[in-house]
């Protein structure tokens, strides 16, 4: 056994040294020695060599290569062994010194029920438990002459790692799961013969998504193992952002919009495709390999990719199809091109926080333009990382009910803070919370009467932690004595401590604008996007806080204008009836129409949404059947309160009653769980009196 080990390092090195020429030439390996038939994976199932040096050259194979130990099948791990043959058979999985060589019936029964039967499964593969030296638990002695003890063990399908037990293995590849790593670090099919590689190395994969084709790489879901990122959970965000956009094009055309993040470019690429001479579009991104792909899916979908904003690289001229549309593909820092060019909407969606990115995109954005933000921490957002919550955005939070709500106004307050440091101001048109991303997107005001305005709308949140009503201080820089006067609650009165806590600041103003949102629900409908249409509704429902559902006909006379921050936006459908318009979206000072653009109209607070939500199965009663969402929905409303559903929660109601009405509504029409019990244990009771 000693002899063969020693074989063994001598192979080991001479593996290593010879790699790139085996994966130049794998034939002229079999002939060179029978220890490194597991090179190739089809070289495996194709050549017969003896069963001691196989299971020798196993432990020594390189990473990128599978263990033995995971397998597809049980045939599989037999054929690991010739159980036909006559003779003694050592276990491939097991040193000798743990189990002898014994007969092929017997190490069959062996393979099934040590090994085969405490597999741990992911993807179709088998991770069955190993006994090989390949994990070593340290001897206590702490010398380091002493020989480790060996450990039972299992390798990961994903990182080769060796994990002992059998649920922290099951924990170890939910951990993969969470993260998006699902790709295994070998090539898992053994029929698959070795194939040249493509230019960039590894298979593309096309995808379609609303009539835009793009390449993906095998690892497009893992950020930490590719460049060319890609998330299908983020279809939603991808819809939202484009019919903002669409509307945007029909106030002024055209206009120049930024992808600074393009990663794989389908972003961009749905712009340009389908709104076509309406806007130009530029798609950024600092990383070399994905601006190559993004040209190469430019080439995929019949666009021309522009070089700069004044010389044009023909690229698609010799294409038999003439391009449809052109993109201009930037390698450059977000930061950077934000700061050397204007543009009318700019779409900030990097991997995490988007904090770093503002102060740059409100420096040269437009007036009357738009900046969408997309923010994928969160951890951060959602009250799971306090810590990195405070470092990023200067926000005090808790985990509370209504974390999705706090989340927008969290990243609301941020941006609004970047553009007053520009003398610039905002206006909120839509604010979405949901599983995978936080998206907010705002509309430009310059001047710094606007970013007084916004900045006025920060506000602290005082949280009662007992029965978790909430209330948005009152600003002003008098000093009151009581801050939990100001909560309806009275908690403060029968707890005793501190009860509330000042969460902020956050954005104390609306989240939406029903007119753009009814545009955007046009857009969406004209551009066959279904998915995103049940969402944009519930949006517009929970803008007018209300439970009809008044949703516009496309080409409505209602749509022609917007009102936005008192100032009536026009779209182009009125550009030839009214001849003083400004189609560069600026306003006028002169002339009868542009003195009703800018007549400033105070903000009607009355009309505004209620200020978060509450959750019907949070407050409910213990023992009671609650009414149905919808019914209570009806009960509030005849009660005299504005009432909608929420996007942020499906169980959530956002209304403007107080947390004690609420609960009131809500008790008086529950009914007891066991209703027929107590009747009957009472009449029981009357019938003992009687006698």
């Amino acid at each position: 056994m000693a002899e063969l080990k020693e074989e063994d390092a001598g192979q080991l090195h001479q593996e290593d040294a010879n790699i790139k020429d085996i994966v130049i030439d794998s034939s002229a390996i079999l002939t060179e020695s029978k220890e490194t038939e597991q090179i190739s994976t089809c070289e495996a199932s194709t050549n017969s060599v003896k069963i001691e040096d196989k299971n020798e050259n196993t432990t020594s194979s390189a990473v990128s290569e599978r263990h033995v130990s995971i397998q597809t099948t049980l045939e599989g791990l037999e054929m690991l062994v010739d159980l036909n043959g006559a003779g003694r058979k050592s276990c491939p999985l097991c040193p000798e010194e743990k189990f002898k060589a014994c007969y092929s019936h017997k190490l069959r029964r062996h393979l099934q029920n040590l090994h085969w039967k405490v597999y741990v499964e992911f993807e179709g593969q088998r991770m069955c438990i190993c006994h090989l030296p390949c994990r070593q638990l340290k001897s206590s002695l702490g010398s380091d002459q002493t020989p480790g003890r060996l450990v039972a063990h299992y390798h990961c399908v994903v990182c080769s790692v060796t994990i002992a037990r059998k649920t922290d293995m099951i924990s170890h590849l939910k951990r993969h799961i969470n993260k998006g790593e699902t790709e295994a670090s070998y090539s898992g099919n053994l029929d698959v013969p070795f194939e040249e590689p493509v230019p960039c190395g590894q298979a593309y994969e096309i995808m379609k998504e609303l009539g835009t084709n793009v390449q993906l790489l095998p690892n497009h879901t893992t950020p930490q193992k590719t460049d060319t990122y890609f998330s299908r959970k983020m279809k939603t965000n991808r819809q939202l952002v484009f019919c903002s956009l669409a509307v945007l094009a029909e106030e002024r055309n055209p206009l120049e919009c930024l992808d600074a993040f393009g990663a794989t470019g389908i972003m961009g690429l749905q712009w340009a495709k389908h709104l076509r001479n309406s806007v130009k579009v530029t798609i950024n991104d600092i990383n070399e390999a994905c601006v190559k792909m993004i040209k190469e899916n430019c080439h995929l979908n019949h666009i021309r990719v522009e070089g700069n904003r004044t010389g044009r690289q023909l690229d698609g001229a010799g294409d038999p199809e003439s391009p449809i549309a052109s993109v201009e593909v930037v390698k450059m820092d977000a930061n950077v091109i934000m700061h050397l060019r204007p543009f009318d909407y700019i779409h900030l969606d990097p991997f995490g926080t988007a904090i770093n990115y503002l102060d740059a995109a409100f420096r040269n954005v437009r007036n009357l333009g738009i900046v969408s933000v997309t923010s994928t921490d969160t951890g951060s957002l959602y009250s799971k990382s306090l810590n990195v919550t405070l470092r990023h955005y200067g926000c005090q939070i808790v985990r509370t009910e209504y974390y999705r709500e706090l989340a927008a106004r969290m990243v609301l307050a941020s941006v609004a803070r970047a553009a007053a440091r520009c003398n610039k101001g905002i206006e909120v048109l839509l604010a979405v919370a949901l599983e995978h991303f936080v998206l907010v997107v705002v509309r430009v005001l310059r001047g710094p009467t606007q970013a007084d305005e916004s900045a006025k709308k920060l506000r602290q949140l005082l949280h009662c932690q007992w029965c978790e009503e909430r209330v948005f201080l009152k600003p002003g820089s008098m000093v009151e004595e009581n801050l939990y006067r100001q909560l309806p609650c009275q908690c403060h009165g029968s707890m005793p401590g501190k009860t509330a806590v000042e969460l902020g600041p956050l954005w104390g103003g609306p989240l939406f604008n029903t007119g753009f949102l009814r545009r955007m629900l046009v857009a969406a409908v004209q551009h066959n996007m279904e998915d995103i249409q049940p969402l944009v509704k519930t949006l517009i429902c929970e803008a007018d806080c209300t439970t009809l559902k008044p949703f516009p006909v496309p080409g409505h006379s209602a749509l022609s204008n917007q009102v936005e921050c008192g100032v009536v936006i026009k779209t182009l459908q009125k550009v030839e009836e009214a001849d003083t318009s400004d189609q560069s979206g600026k306003r006028k000072t002169t002339g009868d129409d542009g003195g009703n653009v800018l007549k400033k109209v105070k903000p009607d607070t009355s009309l505004e949404h209620p200020a978060f939500y509450y959750s019907i199965h949070r407050h409910s009663i213990r023992g009671m059947n609650m009414p149905k969402l919808n019914k209570f929905l009806q009960y509030l409303t005849e009660a005299g309160f504005r009432v909608s559903r929420t996007h942020f929660d499906p169980t959530g109601v956002r209304t403007d009653a107080t947390l004690a009405q609420f609960k009131e509504v809500l008790t008086k029409y529950s009914v007891p769980t066991y209703s027929s019990a107590p009747q009957s244990s009472a009449i029981s009771s009357d019938r003992r009196q009687t006698l």
